[in-house]
């Protein structure tokens, strides 16, 4: 649907914060009848109302009352929200459209998109994505950023023009109404994530793959040879494959792919192979990173990106903030933030990025996904565990089932992640690193991710 299609449209947004006002202001600006409804009462809502007071818009504060729904063309939702509330149960029973402003943005925006999901990497495989365009670009240009990260790009698409290049991370939320799909799809891998929200792996599978699910014969699915699931879709692409993995694949002469090998990251296309920098120019910890640059190499392959572009966007790239972030040294201990690690999966792939002896932070909300397995790996890992937040008693009692005759993990509950630090503080010993990669959401005490990563690099650089 195109921007002018909104003229005289009623429609309704549900949220007033970040995504919602963008949509907000869209909408009005290009013809619509706003309404927009949040749970929260007025008085918590200035920022929101101050930023969008210069626009005819009708506010409904404190709940979403069914009776909005009447003569309502469009209804519109966050990428959080929960469509299991009921007003969008009522209205998909009365088959009012429910879009979000990535659907908005995909079907308004000029410029090609290439999309990147996951269940990890994805934030720092779009900012690698990003860099690398940025070398190759042409000087009347731009490359936009955007997605599951940063501003929402609906605010800036009547500023795109076609001949720019638009990278989006995208997440299950954003993906699970979709109905576009961008010209280049990448999946890097798929394992238990938002299980509170999707109910089932099959659900949150099927979120996912609606990034490839409406492509055509034209278009490029980039997947990930070494995950099993993203590795199965395959079969269901439309157009053309673009693969990434560890191993050379067995028919490289007929398969685009980027591969590691003798030390080196190659890419064979169209029969020709060839070398396109040594693993040595990778500054990122951990064998996950590794993976995270062949899959930007496989995008901007896909994209028809430079070898040279890929170098450049690569070298001297030392990572993204609250992903395996160095913090600071202290007393001989190196303290490192990886609040973005929200689920047990993600803590596994951090454990194995260091060698020295860890003390873990871990905690938070728990997203009803196992931690079987990462209590088996923090015995064999850690030396020491300090628990916070609301999943510390699930933890808890994961790391006592797991626990061998051999293991002298110690084990440490505290109830705020800033008590946490002081426990860390006080057990670590020179040569330890210690490590915030918690494995829960950061809902239960602060906003985000971001939010918990922040607080937690004040409170280390506070150490004394």
């Amino acid at each position: 649907m195109k921007k002018f299609d909104w003229y005289g449209k009623i429609i309704l947004m549900l949220g007033a914060a970040r995504q919602g006002q963008a949509i907000a202001r869209y909408m009005s600006e290009h013809g619509a009848e706003v309404m927009l409804s949040d749970a929260k009462p007025f008085n918590k809502l200035f920022p929101a109302f101050d930023a969008l007071k210069d626009l005819p818009i009708h506010w409904v504060t404190g709940g979403h009352p069914v009776e909005l729904l009447s003569d309502v063309d469009s209804v519109f939702v966050t990428g959080g929200a929960d469509l299991q509330i009921p007003i969008i149960q009522e209205a998909v029973f009365r088959n009012i459209p429910i879009q979000n402003d990535t659907q908005v943005f995909l079907s308004a925006v000029q410029a090609p998109v290439i999309g990147i999901t996951g269940s990890s990497g994805k934030t720092t495989t779009t900012t690698l994505t990003g860099r690398i365009a940025e070398a190759q670009k042409k000087e009347e240009q731009h490359i936009w950023v955007g997605g599951n990260i940063g501003n929402p790009l609906l605010t800036f698409v009547d500023d795109i023009k076609k001949d720019d290049i638009v990278i989006l991370e995208l997440s299950s939320f954003q993906l699970e109404i979709a109905t576009i799909s961008p010209r280049i799809s990448a999946i890097l891998n798929i394992t238990p994530n938002h299980l509170d929200r999707h109910g089932t792996m099959e659900a949150y599978i099927a979120a996912k793959k609606h990034i490839i699910d409406y492509q055509n014969e034209m278009d490029i699915a980039v997947l990930n040879r070494d995950d099993k699931i993203s590795w199965n879709l395959r079969k269901e692409i439309h157009g053309r494959l673009m693969s990434f993995g560890f191993v050379k694949p067995v028919d490289c002469d007929h398969e685009a792919s980027i591969f590691l090998e003798n030390g080196m990251i190659k890419r064979c296309m169209k029969g020709i192979e060839e070398d396109l920098f040594s693993a040595n120019l990778i500054r990122l910890r951990g064998s996950h990173n590794i993976a995270n640059v062949m899959a930007a190499c496989a995008i901007a392959s896909a994209a028809g990106f430079s070898p040279k572009a890929m170098r450049e966007g690569i070298e001297n790239f030392s990572g993204v903030d609250h992903r395996l972030q160095w913090v600071r040294e202290f007393n001989g201990v190196n303290w490192y933030n990886d609040s973005i690690a929200t689920a047990p999966e993600r803590t596994m792939a951090a454990l194995k990025s260091f060698d020295e002896p860890l003390v873990l932070l871990l905690g938070g909300r728990d997203k009803h996904l196992p931690w079987d397995e990462l209590a088996d790996q923090i015995h064999h890992r850690a030396r020491c565990a300090i628990l916070f937040g609301e999943a510390a008693p699930l933890i808890k009692t994961a790391l006592e089932k797991a626990q061998t005759t051999d293991s002298s993990l110690a084990v440490i509950v505290c109830h705020t992640l800033q008590e946490a630090v002081a426990a860390a503080a006080s057990q670590a010993q020179a040569g330890d690193v210690v490590l915030l990669s918690p494995g829960g959401t950061s809902y239960d005490a602060f906003k985000d991710f971001e939010e918990r990563g922040k607080q937690f690099i004040e409170w280390v650089l506070q150490l004394k």
